[in-house]
């Protein structure tokens, strides 16, 4: 199911406004109570991306793959409420145990890349691939991509990827067959596939919408088809920001994340996934001067953690992505409480056996490089 579909089946279960209606320093002695009455059958798992006001309460922090495999190590948790958005919920669902219940506090927090590709579109697609390159294809699935859409890519012989490992999931693919099918964000996967080498005139788009591919000259010489999809957040931070900040100050180092756009990547100081990002920033000297090109809830965490360091958005109009943002305080209070009062159903994400099999054999061909 993905997160349309969540949210149509979904659309009656509202959080009462009364819960709106605390202040804050309630809402957060509640949630201390809960964790304190639940100890460990509970499990709060947030991504980078998630307010400060969320992350106070977690006990992990990371990526959506990081989270979900903490989760699935965690054998005592009953209960997992992951503090992110639909698909990292239901990758933690797939590897987690038919015990644990894993829950969204807001089920309308979803993924505007995930929701790029539907199966309908992808089986239409394969179909064109199969009738144009033959048994050639390989299929890549970035994890920010619905079950459904790893289920096809785990049935079709093809794994995930994640922005830390896509270099190497590409060249494992290319080793397996002539072309791949990259999925759903045309971004990264063209960063990462012109930085081993790949030109970018052997990379075709393919537009789902018009059903049709974009790419000058002989299709049959495209090494790597880019699914016509993005993240809305990081599509925003354009080459031209990095040419005016550089021009205020020849100094500043830009790092950026690879879902952004080539134009942008090609001329930035330093690329990588989110914990890369962390990670340089953590290591970077007193006194540097940074630009970052991703989610603004992060930022702004690494600007107040290193003051010693001088820190800004590559984009300075940049907002938080305001799907993840869906989860604050008061729906992480409602969702605990629906567990204490047996109403987990309105919160839980589970997916289906016939899709969580093959989704794990693609996430599992990416574990085992």
């Amino acid at each position: 199911m993905n997160v349309l579909e969540a949210m149509k089946k979904n659309s009656e279960v509202i959080m009462p406004e009364s819960y709106r209606e605390l202040e804050r320093a309630e809402l957060e002695d509640r949630v201390r109570a809960i964790k304190k009455r639940m100890g460990d059958r509970l499990f709060i798992p947030c991504h980078h991306y998630q307010k400060d006001e969320v992350v106070q309460f977690a006990d992990a922090i990371g990526d959506s793959l990081k989270l979900a495999q903490i989760s699935a190590q965690n054998q005592v948790a009953e209960v997992i409420a992951f503090c992110g958005v639909h698909f990292m919920a239901e990758t933690a669902d797939i590897l987690t145990t038919d015990q644990q219940t894993v829950m969204l506090p807001d089920m309308r927090a979803g993924c505007s890349m995930a929701d790029m590709a539907d199966l309908n579109q992808t089986e239409r697609c394969w179909d064109v691939l199969q009738n144009t390159f033959g048994d050639t294809v390989l299929p890549l699935t970035y994890v920010n991509s619905t079950a459904a859409i790893k289920a096809f890519v785990g049935k079709h012989g093809g794994a995930t990827v994640t922005s830390s490992n896509a270099k190497n999931m590409i060249q494992w693919a290319l080793q397996k067959k002539e072309r791949i099918l990259f999925l759903p964000d045309q971004h990264l996967g063209r960063n990462i596939s012109h930085e081993l080498g790949i030109p970018l005139e052997k990379m075709a788009v393919w537009d789902p919408i018009h059903h049709t591919f974009e790419f000058d000259g002989d299709i049959r010489d495209a090494i790597i088809i880019l699914w016509k999809g993005h993240c809305s957040v990081h599509e925003n931070f354009r080459a031209d920001h990095v040419h005016q900040l550089r021009e205020k100050d020849a100094e500043i180092n830009i790092l950026v994340h690879p879902e952004c756009p080539y134009e942008t990547v090609s001329i930035s100081d330093y690329a990588g996934s989110t914990s890369y990002i962390i990670e340089t920033i953590e290591n970077a000297s007193a006194g540097s001067k940074w630009a970052i090109g991703t989610e603004m809830n992060l930022v702004q965490r690494l600007i107040n953690q290193h003051p010693d360091k001088d820190i800004v958005s590559l984009n300075p109009y940049m907002c938080p992505c305001l799907t993840m943002n869906r989860i604050d305080l008061p729906h992480l209070v409602w969702a605990l409480e629906s567990i204490e009062k047996n109403e987990t159903a309105k919160h839980q994400v589970k997916v289906p056996k016939e899709i969580s099999g093959d989704a794990m054999l693609a996430l599992n061909r990416m574990m085992e490089q």
